[in-house]
Order: C-alpha cells, then sequence, then structure tokens
C-alpha cells in the first residue's frame, strides 16, 4: 500500500488543522493505522492508531481530547482531525499502516512496515 499524507501548513496557536492521508495500491480498511510526528531535534513519535478493523482507537497522552483519528474505508482514507494547537505540536507528520501489527505494539514506529511522506505542521504564537 502507498500513502500520501498532506494539510500541512503554517498555523497559530489555538487553531484547528485536519491532515488527510490518501491510500492507494490496497485498501487499508483490514489494516491497523497511525499518525506519527517528529518535532524539530527530535525522534519520531506516536500521535494516534487505529487498531485493524475493530476500529480501537489510541493517543499519545499529549494529544487526547485535542486530536481525533479517524478512518473512512470507502474513501481509502485516514484523517487526523488536530484541534487546539501549540507550539508543541510543530513537527512533521507521518501516516503509516501495517497489515500484521498486534495491539501491544501499536505505538512502536518500528511496527509499521508502510510510510506516507511526511508533511510540515508548524504552529507559531
Amino acid at each position: 500500500v502507498q500513502l500520501q499524507a498532506s494539510g500541512g501548513g503554517l498555523v497559530r496557536t489555538g487553531s484547528s488543522l485536519s491532515l488527510p492521508c490518501a491510500a492507494s495500491g490496497d485498501t487499508v480498511r483490514t489494516y491497523s493505522v497511525a499518525w506519527f510526528r517528529q518535532p524539530p531535534g527530535k525522534e519520531r513519535e506516536f500521535v494516534a492508531g487505529i487498531f485493524r478493523s475493530a476500529g480501537t482507537t489510541s493517543y499519545a497522552d499529549s494529544v487526547k481530547g485535542r486530536f481525533t483519528i479517524s478512518r473512512d474505508n470507502a474513501k481509502n482514507m485516514i484523517y487526523l482531525q488536530m484541534n487546539s494547537l501549540n507550539g508543541d505540536d510543530t513537527a512533521v507528520y507521518y501516516c503509516a499502516a501495517d497489515r500484521g501489527l498486534i495491539l501491544s505494539s501499536r505505538k512502536r514506529a518500528d511496527a509499521y512496515d508502510y510510510w506516507g511522506p511526511g508533511t510540515q505542521v508548524t504552529v507559531s504564537s
């Protein structure tokens, strides 16, 4: 499966932004999908994920209550809705997918086989 994230940009603190990720080559309906981000000078970190077709969602504590991950199986799309953005959310955001992911590994970047190129999100005050 190929993934392509978009929707990044420069926004002000407190703003909202939606990141779409288009999948092609296979349907992601049965995949586990996730968003990761890499802040400047830091390692890639888990943001949010949906586990397989069951739809179980997980969030990093830093985004819980502000970000929402969703999947549109009919359109083969994955979304990340980000609200109440702040400077700590500045990062390159990546969407990822994997077919054989086990639940305990869902927050590990090395557990995902498929990645799209990132999209830059910059939050300014």
